[in-house]
């Protein structure tokens, strides 16, 4: 935006100090409500008199009631964009009736992603299951959900978030998680806390948390800025690609962040074959951030869907993909200026928990939620929750009316009639003096196409990659085993434009079998050649992947179950563990499986790991980043910063040279000589494993002179976990407990 300068700045700057420090002392310090409402300080969106108004609208079921919480939403001094924008039609009102109805208006609302850890599962669930009744989608957050959500509730409702996020935590990701989804949204960041990562803290993360989550009672759970397979638009290109190969119905979509620039990459975006694109404005929270994350951070979802929105039609991409924007969206005028500025379909955070009883007590990080909503403390949930499906139902459905109502007095039957169309928008007239009086908006409502030639809104129902599905040439010999779970032998050959082998099959194993699947190693499949990314990828019980060659980068993605097994041929010339076989980036996010890789790894091998079993026989950069759960043995050299972020799970390392000790990251991980005996014996049994399903040369050599190897081995474990003998598993976290499973919706 442009009309503010360096004078405007500085006159801000001058009216704080003034504030700070002025000329006569104030009887007491003055609380601007910086964070929390205050009488005396600035002015909130959702100040105690807009909660109680909203509360009473849905609990009462009064539409007048919601007109009174939206004058009042909209009727105190300017705080966003939009509400410094108003309308201007070019047609004649139209009788209400003539509007689409608020069945299908709901059907473009989505709850904005709020993890099952940062809410409780009990509002979790009612949010859930509410938008399910209405037809409309909720989103599971980064967390991952509940297994039992997937089946049908006695009412014959689902709990199930037809969205489900794919977050760089990979927090609950599993083969079963894809399979049982509508939407598969990646989230890049958010736009309340942009370029941070998010962190559930440990008193929130309960048995039943942890359980979902695939991590430890207790325990933080650290969701990383960096986003291990997201670094570029080629990276981003083929996770969605993954995605799709995991569930063949389901569209993708990429949650940005609204800054600027954010419009080139939304490009790039639609150019991956995403299907929707999310642009997040800087207002909302998370549930469980600290307070010094909510301020100052991000920008307006209007400066971001504008530009977006002009980028995609200036790139002819516009056509070929939804776009959808959250923060801080509250009525149905919302809606309509979200619509002119270029939105398919919008996003409801804040405003969804508040409805369902949120009191904006502003405490959700610590865990004490007077409403039962930001908690995992079950007496909270218990005796403070007080949501009801038919809240929720009625917000969207003023919120729908609304809508309608603005539609008809602009002359327009449809949203989708509004889509993109700035030259309904102009600026609002505001008092003489008013500081956003001089702003100009002319970025935000540039007309890019006056004459209407370029598309304006999505015109495509999906946006698919045309590359061919690595599994398609085999899927008629796997048949039997998918159909009855006949044992099938299939060998076959494979390049490295063969991208994401094994991902078909395995979505398709989970959406017949869930993640029970099938009887090990049902389905075997034996590869030769040079595996294209994703080799392995989603690889779930039932199966078992031998690939004689080398892989790529992110071999056994999200891996829930089954084998991944690498060698070099047989008529290899050269020692397999002084060499590669594997890529970067192997086993991220995987939640269970075994693989066996008879050579080296690239870098961060078994990022993000939440329980699989894994050897290899070197390893790069940053080994068990981030791990959670699963055991990791490497029997060679590693690269810097082993560990780093591990919070369970546990390694063994062969340390021939002494260099260990300086190669890995001190701050979460310990490391000590392997001589317990149960610690002896399962590293030798994983050893000796995995020579028999490689025939690899250096685990029989290891194995052949065992005694003086053993004390070559680190054993790598978290500081702040004691183990108990029998498997490994937490004897006590630091600062969590069990707590009882989650009541259904009420």
């Amino acid at each position: 935006l442009g009309g503010i300068g360096l004078k405007e700045i500085g006159e801000d700057v001058m009216f704080w100090h003034q504030q700070g420090f002025p000329d006569e002392a104030p009887k007491r310090p003055i609380d601007i409500g910086y964070v929390r409402f205050r009488k005396e300080g600035e002015y909130h969106g959702f100040n105690p008199e807009v909660v109680k108004a909203l509360h009473k609208a849905v609990q009462t079921g009064d539409y007048k009631a919601y007109r009174a919480y939206s004058q009042l939403v909209h009727g105190g001094p300017p705080r966003t964009l939009r509400e410094i924008l108003e309308f201007q039609s070019d047609r004649p009102p139209i009788p209400i009736e003539e509007v689409e109805p608020v069945e299908t208006i709901r059907h473009r609302f989505v709850t904005a992603g709020m993890s099952m850890g940062a809410l409780s599962p009990v509002a979790h669930k009612t949010l859930a299951t509410g938008m399910n009744r209405m037809g409309s989608r909720s989103n599971t957050g980064e967390g991952g959900e509940d297994r039992s959500w997937y089946e049908p509730l006695p009412s014959g409702d689902s709990a199930n978030s037809r969205i489900k996020q794919v977050a760089s935590g990979r927090f609950g990701v599993t083969t079963e998680y894809l399979a049982m989804a509508d939407e598969l949204e990646i989230k890049i960041a958010q736009g309340s806390k942009p370029g941070e990562g998010g962190q559930l803290p440990g008193h929130k993360v309960t048995e039943f948390i942890a359980t979902v989550r695939h991590a430890v009672p207790g325990v933080p759970l650290i969701s990383p800025p960096p986003h291990h397979d997201i670094y570029s638009i080629e990276d981003i290109a083929q996770l969605i690609y993954d995605l799709k190969q995991a569930n063949a119905r389901v569209k993708v979509g990429v949650k940005l962040v609204a800054e600027s620039g954010v419009g080139t990459i939304a490009a790039g975006v639609a150019k991956a074959y995403a299907d929707y694109i999310q642009i997040s404005g800087m207002d909302g929270g998370t549930g469980a951030s600290p307070l010094s994350s909510i301020k100052n951070a991000g920008c307006p979802w209007e400066l971001g869907l504008a530009e977006t929105q002009q980028v995609l039609m200036m790139n002819g991409l516009r056509g070929r993909v939804r776009l959808r924007t959250d923060g801080g969206i509250k009525t149905g005028r919302d809606v309509i200026v979200a619509a002119m500025l270029g939105a398919d379909e919008y996003g409801f955070g804040t405003a969804a928990v508040v409805a369902i009883g949120c009191d904006m007590a502003r405490q959700c990080h610590l865990n004490t939620c007077p409403t039962g909503i930001a908690t995992q403390r079950q007496d909270l949930i218990d005796s403070k929750f007080t949501g009801q499906l038919e809240h929720i139902i009625n917000y969207f459905a003023f919120v729908a009316e609304e809508v309608r109502e603005y539609l008809a007095n602009l002359g327009y039957p449809s949203l989708q009639q509004i889509t993109g169309r700035v030259d309904l928008l102009m600026p609002k007239g505001l008092p003489k003096g008013h500081r956003a009086r001089s702003l100009t908006f002319d970025a935000i409502l540039a007309d890019l196409d006056p004459a209407g030639l370029s598309p304006r809104r999505c015109l495509q129902a999906s946006n698919d990659r045309p590359h061919p599905c690595a599994d398609d040439t085999i899927l008629p010999q796997i048949q039997p085993a998918l159909d009855s779970g006949t044992p099938v032998r299939v060998r076959t050959t494979i390049r490295n434009s063969d991208l994401t082998a094994g991902g078909r099959i395995a979505g398709l194993i989970a959406q017949r079998y869930r993640a029970d699947g099938l009887p090990e190693g049902t389905i075997e499949i034996t590869y030769s050649g040079t595996a294209g990314q994703s080799f392995g990828a989603w690889c779930t019980n039932g199966m078992r992947l031998i690939l004689e060659g080398e892989a790529n980068d992110y071999v056994g993605k999200g891996m829930s179950g089954g084998e991944i097994i690498l060698r070099p041929p047989a008529n290899a010339p050269f020692s397999a563990h002084e060499n590669v076989i594997i890529g970067n980036t192997v086993l991220y996010g995987a939640t269970g499986g075994r693989l066996f890789a008879a050579g080296r790894a690239g870098e961060r091998f078994a990022v993000r790991n939440s329980g699989a079993v894994a050897v290899v026989e070197g390893a790069g950069d940053h080994c068990c980043e981030y791990m959670t759960q699963g055991i990791v043995v490497v029997l060679g050299a590693t690269g810097r910063n082993f560990g780093a972020g591990m919070s369970h799970g546990f390694a063994y390392v062969l340390d021939e040279d002494d260099s260990f000790p300086r190669n890995y990251n001190p701050e979460l991980v310990a490391i000590d000589k392997v001589t317990a005996p149960e610690h002896v014996s399962e590293l030798k049994q994983l050893i000796e494993e995995h020579a028999a399903k490689t025939g690899s040369a250096r685990a029989r050599d290891i194995l052949d002179a065992w005694d003086r190897y053993l004390p070559l081995f680190w054993k790598v474990s978290p500081k702040s976990l004691a183990y108990k003998v029998d498997g490994h598993v937490a004897e006590k976290a630091e600062a969590g407990a069990a707590q009882p499973q989650p009541s259904a919706p009420r």
